[in-house]
């Protein structure tokens, strides 16, 4: 021991010494030509000296605040303020016998500018600074699309399959019913709130697409909020909301086409890939994984790292490809969950490791984040909701 304590002495004892020489030889040698112009100098001198007067508290202050506007820092500090209180006002709405998600999505709102915002304006603009929106809005996206990978392994396909017929009936008259109420309320609203130049047909398509449009992940979360999410109504609700979320995605970009003037076709060779993209999953892809993965590692108690690579691997793929086509990630990561193998529980696995991070840490990031994008004081009156609905869109 006392052997190597003077060893230890020794060596710090050289270095330090190396150091100092070195330290003290650099001092001798001739300062670097100043790269920045003079009047940038001179901009830069009055800072340094502010800062030298200034007192300690005030330089910590600053040091403080600076750090808090860093990117990371201020996304931590937002997860911290929305998980807690999504868990919270969680936890009242569950109390009052209402879904959890609801409570997220009113502690959005709360969070928003309709409350914290109007408390609290200089706290808010730092804590939910425009800026850092784009970066809590992505964030959001991926807890999402990791949810619906886990509702996809947790969906009883065989109850699915044999109510694919109810599933096709139920999701399309979800659409055409509130898309035919919404063409004909069209008819009462174009002359006041359509922006002018805007054709009748592209008002009455989007006043119809607007009403036929889902929330899958806000009806999941309630059915497993409700405990019903496996059972054979669980299973027939998922699978009409996943089907009517496709075909709104796909009347949305015909929608679109026809507002815009651009080529049907287009929206049309979209839907086509949209059906080639859910056969190669549901009949090449499904079929072969197993086999990819190999039977022993379906069969592991953990699996192993590879393995993981490979199922986030399809996941992201999967995602990748419906927003390519137009419709939304979080479809592609559900669909990713359905093609994965069951052979050795290989789903109940990966659901423990995927599910618990997404439904506590990203997921409530996603509900908690539509209250915040809401302004509840711009609606004074209708005909003031309608105009704030022609400047958004």
């Amino acid at each position: 021991m006392k052997r190597t304590a003077q060893l230890y002495l020794i060596i710090v004892s050289i270095v330090g010494l190396g150091i100092f020489f070195i330290l003290h030889l650099g001092s001798h040698l001739p300062p670097p030509i100043s790269s920045i112009s003079a009047e940038a100098a001179a901009q830069a001198t009055p800072h340094v000296t502010d800062a030298s007067n200034s007192s300690f508290f005030a330089s910590v202050e600053s040091s403080l605040r600076q750090n808090g506007a860093n990117p990371l820092s201020r996304l931590f500090l937002q997860l911290f303020v929305i998980i807690g209180a999504s868990g919270v006002v969680g936890w009242i709405f569950a109390r009052c016998g209402q879904p959890a998600v609801v409570g997220e999505m009113m502690a959005g709102i709360l969070l928003g500018p309709s409350f914290f915002g109007l408390l609290a304006p200089n706290v808010f603009h730092f804590v939910f600074a425009t800026s850092s929106l784009d970066t809590l809005r992505l964030f959001s996206q991926i807890g999402v699309c990791l949810f619906l990978f886990t509702v996809g392994m947790e969906l009883d396909v065989s109850e699915v399959r044999h109510k694919a017929q109810t599933a096709v009936v139920v999701s399309h008259s979800s659409i055409v019913i509130p898309y035919f109420l919404g063409v004909t309320l069209a008819l009462f609203l174009y002359s006041h709130l359509a922006q002018p130049g805007a054709s009748f047909l592209a008002f009455a398509l989007f006043m119809g697409i607007s009403m036929s449009i889902t929330a899958f992940p806000v009806l999941v979360r309630i059915l497993q909020d409700r405990g019903i999410f496996k059972t054979s109504l669980g299973s027939t609700a998922t699978a009409c909301a996943a089907v009517d979320d496709v075909t709104a995605w796909s009347m949305l970009a015909f929608v679109v086409a026809i507002a815009r003037a651009t080529s049907v076709g287009g929206a049309a060779f979209n839907l086509g890939l949209v059906l080639v993209f859910i056969a190669l999953m549901l009949f090449v892809i499904k079929p072969k994984l197993p086999s990819w993965l190999g039977q022993p590692a379906l069969e592991r108690p953990d699996p192993s790292k590879a393995v993981l690579a490979v199922v986030l691997g399809v996941v992201l793929v999967s995602a990748l490809s419906t927003e390519l086509i137009g419709i939304h990630a979080l479809f592609g990561a559900f669909l990713a969950g359905i093609v994965m193998p069951t052979a050795g529980g290989f789903r109940d696995k990966l659901v423990v490791r995927v599910e618990n991070l997404s439904a506590v840490l990203l997921l409530p990031v996603f509900f908690a984040f539509t209250g915040l994008r809401t302004q509840i004081g711009l609606v004074n009156s209708a005909q003031d909701g309608g105009n704030r609905f022609n400047l958004a869109h």
